[in-house]
């Protein structure tokens, strides 16, 4: 028999990891009282190596600096590197979760079945069925889960008779030792463990259907996406920033096509961006061979579209994700195209008290953000208790169509592009929107951390998280 409980004055946050922490974070700060749920048994989502939702690797880094990438109001230790490793970037959530004390309103090991309205009204409440059986009825929802949990797999022209495997499920080099390894799919994901196979394979292949514009990781001596924050600042347009771009690409390690890739046929930031600063070197050396797209497989010899043949042990898809929310009907957040109807991705046209976090994909840090995000929302529900003109107001906007965030780029029209914002003209909507609804708004509180908790400036041994018992931290110095 399901238990029943009456949570009506309460939001449901769904999902701990960087999203579902700015949400809590910032309903509480507005005065809402929250619950957050969990499938884990601690915070981090993604970040949370080794447990079944993360599809992080061992050997993984960020791939955005950690100026770019950190909380406004809780900066990353100056001990981290630009760009900080999974393990940091663990460690700094629940640094995160501590300091302002989230983990007293988190369920870990909880997770969310189904999320439904109880009427179709715009005020209605929703009523959140838990996989134990539970069922709560809350005054709003936000799905802060994520969009990496469910992998989605090329459709392979034949019968392979070695392994495959998908990216999500690739943790450590010893899958491909001794081994001829094929890396279908040159995403950000791809091109690590292409790197790091070949360290440890006996020889490495990357397919690739189409060119691209490999970014490095530094650029001038200073990480990459902070030369783009200068840009933003100097509010240069595009075709300048591209231009500039260019030239310094070119100047570090000239076109693709002399490492015998295939050429863009885009211009450069009109898709997600790559950014590797390894990738090259192990091609240009020989260690990595580059393929065109596969025509065909059978046994383990796959023939590519040019002709060439080879013999693989192991086939490892890094072909990205499908944008799912499980426990929602799909029709509340897609259109019959599959594309998001959510005002800025985030607001549900509908519904004054849905919302997603995250569901964007920008070429920048999505932290950041989230958290812009997650502030509006906490804004807009605070409008509708004290600003009766205000909410109309941005009942109106999300009503209606998004604006452009494209920043004048015309993004890739594939699949994996649905999601694409442009990082800074996305942040420049959500700092003005944020700006107009909260202007007459009792500002927030400020949220004191638990009184055993300590800063990120300091160092600190092992604790242990208040509610699952289990390391809650690494140390940190």
């Amino acid at each position: 028999m399901m238990a029943r409980m009456d949570s009506s004055e309460r939001f449901c946050v769904i999902g701990a990891g960087p999203c579902g922490l700015v949400a809590a974070k910032s309903l509480r700060e507005r005065g809402f009282e929250v619950d957050v749920f969990d499938r884990e048994d601690d915070v981090g989502g993604n970040w949370y190596y080794g447990r079944p939702s993360s599809s992080v690797y061992q050997s993984a880094m960020m791939i955005s600096s950690k100026r770019m990438t950190e909380f406004s109001d809780f900066p990353m230790p100056k001990s981290y590197p630009p760009y900080p490793s999974h393990q940091q970037a663990l460690a700094y959530l629940r640094d995160y979760a501590r300091h302002f004390g989230l983990y007293d309103c988190i369920r870990f090991q909880t997770g969310v079945e189904r999320v439904t309205p109880i009427d179709e009204t715009p005020d209605s409440a929703w009523r959140v069925t838990l996989q134990n059986g539970e069922t709560h009825t809350y005054r709003g929802v936000i799905i802060a889960s994520g969009h990496h949990s469910q992998p989605k797999w090329p459709e392979l022209p034949g019968k392979f008779a070695g392994e495959i495997l998908h990216s999500h499920d690739y943790k450590t080099p010893d899958v491909l030792r001794q081994k001829r390894v094929l890396v279908v799919g040159a995403g950000n994901s791809g091109c690590d463990i292409a790197v790091e196979a070949s360290q440890h394979a006996e020889r490495t292949l990357l397919s690739m259907r189409r060119g691209y514009y490999f970014l490095p990781k530094f650029l001038l001596g200073g990480p990459l996406d902070s030369g783009g924050e200068r840009f933003e600042r100097w509010r240069l347009p595009y075709a300048l920033r591209r231009l500039i771009t260019h030239a310094l690409l070119y100047v570090a390690h000239g076109r693709p096509e002399r490492y015998g890739l295939p050429r863009p046929t885009h211009r450069l930031f009109e898709t997600h961006p790559i950014v590797n600063s390894q990738l090259l070197y192990h091609i240009g050396h020989g260690q990595i061979g580059v393929r065109g797209a596969i025509r065909s497989i059978e046994g383990r010899t796959v023939t590519f579209q040019d002709g060439k043949a080879d013999e693989v042990d192991l086939i490892v898809c890094a072909t990205g994700y499908h944008a799912a929310i499980p426990m929602l009907d799909e029709r509340l957040v897609y259109d019959e195209r599959r594309r998001p109807r959510l005002f800025l991705n985030c607001f549900h046209p509908q519904f004054d008290n849905l919302f997603v976090v995250g569901l964007i994909q920008p070429n920048g840090a999505i932290w950041p953000l989230a958290e812009l995000q997650a502030r509006l929302i906490a804004a807009f529900l605070q409008t509708q208790r004290e600003s009766p003109e205000d909410a109309a107001w941005f009942r109106r906007q999300k009503s209606g169509a998004s604006p452009d965030v494209s920043g004048g780029l015309r993004y890739d029209g594939s699949e994996r592009h649905q999601l694409e914002v442009e990082f800074f003209a996305y942040r420049r909507v959500l700092r003005r929107l944020l700006e107009r609804v909260g202007k007459r708004l009792s500002p927030p509180a400020v949220l004191r951390p638990l009184p055993s908790s300590k800063t990120n400036t300091e160092t600190r041994d092992q604790s242990r998280s208040p509610l699952s018992g289990e390391p809650a931290s690494t140390t940190l110095s």
